[in-house]
This record gives structure tokens, sequence and C-alpha cells, in this order.
């Protein structure tokens, strides 16, 4: 079976050569632009290419009702990475799920997660330039996201990706202290806020995040603490603050973890408040929790189970305009899956997954007519990382 795929893949391969009208470049068995420019003393060190794949079947459930039957592609995504020397390193990562437009402001299109470089000045420490990843806390955040059956809305709502420049400093084996300024929004505040900026409000000059990184070993690296703080402005006296962090025990069989996160507002990045049904324009100072717990067990090495909750808030801690002050949202997410890995040398399993999500809307939000009911999902899927070379 496995060599049939490897055959189809080969003949797919093929045939897109075939049909291509024009490439890059011909590759003439001439030296490339690092060989030349160093002559022939930096080659490249190593190169590799991943395709990943996540699909599954859902039924859709609201309340006791079934709301629809349907087949997804969750993720789907290709990655190159490498090193050329010892002091360079390269990171490339395009996502097929996502908008594909360029934004305004770093004139990239969303479905290009990585494209960067990262330079190693010393052994202990290295800097990244480019669109790369936002350096919050938590698991849930931080783990690959092809391993992820469902996020919580507060994972979801993050933007994770993003332009800039950042700093990695191993301060020792077990501890390592991460430094970065990136862009705290990729296009225009039309783009970000769900009715465009509040009235009396101004574009910010220099809308940059700067976030600081901790991540710390404990128990024979059986622990892991990410722990970071960040804060972007948003328009002119107006930021984000932002406090994640994610506490996680792995050793044999057991994974468990434990996340919190919370953010501050100046105006509703999120847009959970100013979405509800009723809302006339986009609110300010809200904030959101969201304490995220999971514990993954792996019975027999073709088997694990997991279950995970999730238990998040949405409210405003200032009134302003129609959004007076209070709670207005809470929910709970839970899941629980089993999943299957049917060949031990392929990074391949399906899985059965079933995630409830509650919500409870309080008094401020069903004055404005809010209404959101629960829901329930059934999935089978299936997930597979293939490293093409």
């Amino acid at each position: 079976m496995r060599k049939h795929f490897l055959l189809f893949l080969l003949c797919l391969a093929t045939n897109a050569s075939l049909t291509a009208q024009e490439t890059l470049r011909e590759n003439n068995g001439e030296p490339t632009l690092v060989e030349r420019l160093s002559n022939g003393e930096i080659k490249i060190n190593s190169a590799e290419m991943n395709f990943q794949l996540f699909t599954s079947a859902n039924a859709e459930f609201v309340g006791n009702e079934l709301d629809g039957m349907n087949f997804k592609l969750n993720r789907v995504r290709l990655e190159i990475k490498g090193d050329v020397g010892k002091w360079l390193g390269y990171h490339y990562r395009q996502s097929f799920n996502k908008y594909s437009d360029p934004y305004s402001l770093d004139n990239l299109s969303s479905s290009l997660e990585l494209a960067y470089v990262n330079l190693k000045a010393r052994p202990n420490l290295n800097f990244t330039i480019g669109k790369q990843f936002v350096n919050f806390g938590g698991y849930e955040y931080y783990v690959n996201s092809i391993r992820v059956r469902e996020f919580s809305e507060f994972n979801n709502l993050l933007t994770a990706y993003q332009a800039g420049i950042s700093g990695n400093w191993q301060v020792s084996p077990d501890h390592e202290l991460c430094f970065q300024i990136v862009n705290n929004r990729n296009g225009n505040d039309e783009d970000i806020y769900p009715t465009g900026l509040p009235e009396g409000t101004a574009k910010a000059k220099i809308p940059f995040m700067y976030t600081v990184n901790w991540n710390s070993y404990y128990l024979d690296k059986s622990l892991q603490l990410r722990y970071a703080t960040a804060v972007g402005q948003q328009t002119r006296k107006r930021y984000s603050y932002y406090f994640t962090c994610g506490n996680t025990y792995e050793k044999g069989p057991l994974l468990t973890y434990l996340d919190v996160m919370y953010t501050r507002q100046g105006i509703d990045q999120h847009g959970v408040v100013s979405r509800l049904p009723g809302t006339p324009h986009t609110a300010m100072n809200t904030e959101y929790l969201s304490i995220i717990g999971d514990v993954d067990y792996r019975v027999h090495p073709q088997w694990n189970v997991y279950v995970k909750g999730a238990y998040e808030t949405a409210r405003v801690y200032k009134g302003n305009g129609d959004f007076r002050k209070g709670m207005y949202r809470r929910s709970w997410n839970a899941q629980s899956s089993v999943e299957f890995f049917p060949f031990k040398q392929l990074d391949l399993f399906v899985f059965v997954l079933y995630t409830y999500r509650g919500v409870i809307l309080e008094k401020a939000a069903t004055r404005m007519g809010a209404i959101e009911p629960d829901t329930h999902r059934i999935s089978l899927g299936l997930v597979y990382s293939i490293p093409v070379f």
C-alpha cells in the first residue's frame, strides 16, 4: 500500500512538471547563489519539504436538531525549511485554507503563514526576520496546529503569524528568553474590526506588538512552562495587552496541559462582543479570558484517547456608547476523541471526535437582542503529515 501511494505521488509530480508552462529557473547544474557568493565555501546543509493534511466528515447539531452533514478539508499546508551553512536557516509555510489576497500592511497573503530567515549569531543567540510565529504562551497555541482537532475560541481568534523581527536567547539548557517586535495587524483597521474603528479614534502610526516570552523545563524536561506577555498599539492612545501561559506535563504515555489566556483590549480586536447580533458598532474596553485543560493518554502504541475542556468569557470592563460595563458571554467547549495509528512508520492517524460548545449570554448581551444556541459536532477524520523529501 505504501509503495502504491508513493508511486501515486510521483505520478502527480511528473504530471505537474509536464504540464507547467514556465518555471522560475532552469537547473542546469550551475552553482546556487549562496555557493557563488561564498566561492563554494558555503553549501546548503539541509532542506526538507513536508505536506500536511487534515480532513474530516462532520455531523453538525444545533441544540438537539441535526443542522447538516459535510466533508471538510480542515487544514492543508505545505512547508519548506532547512539550513545554509552553520549560521543561516529558512522556513516557508503556506496554508491552502486561508484568504489569498495580499493584506495592505505587510503585502503578504494571509495564506502565507511563515516566510523568514533565521540568523544564528552565536550558539545560544539567534534572530528571526520575516513573517513568523507571534510569541504568545500556551501549549495549544504553540503546538503544531495540525495536531489540534478543535481550538479554543481564544486561540482561534488570535492572529498567530505576523511580519517582524525577534531574538531568542538560550540562557541555559532549560531556560529560553524571546524578545519580539511584529505588526499588531496585517491589514487596514477596516479589515480587522467588525465595523471599522469607533468614532473619535485615530489610526496608529506605529501599530506594533511587543512580546516577551519565557520558556523553561523541569523534572528532566517532563514539565514545560511557556509564559508570555505582550502589548500592541491599536490606535492612538489605545492598546491591547496579553498575558498567556501554558503548563505542560509529558512523560511516557501521558500528556496533560493547563493553559490560561487573557487579553484586555482598548478596541475589540477579537470581535466576539462586537459581533453579537444587534451591536451597532465596534466595542471598546473589552477583555477575554480562556482556561483550557487537556489530558491525552496513549493506551496502546496504536491507540490514543483524550478529553479537553475550555471555559471562556467575554466582558466589557468600562462602558462605552451602547455597550454597558459587565459580562456579556460565557462559553464551554468540551471534546473527547479516540485516535488510531495504523502504521508505525507513518505520521498518519484516523480519529472520532465529539465536540460540544455551550453558551450563556448575560443580561448585557440579551438586552441587545443577542441569541446563540448550543452546538454539537461528531467528526470522523484523518490526519497525515507526509515528508516529501
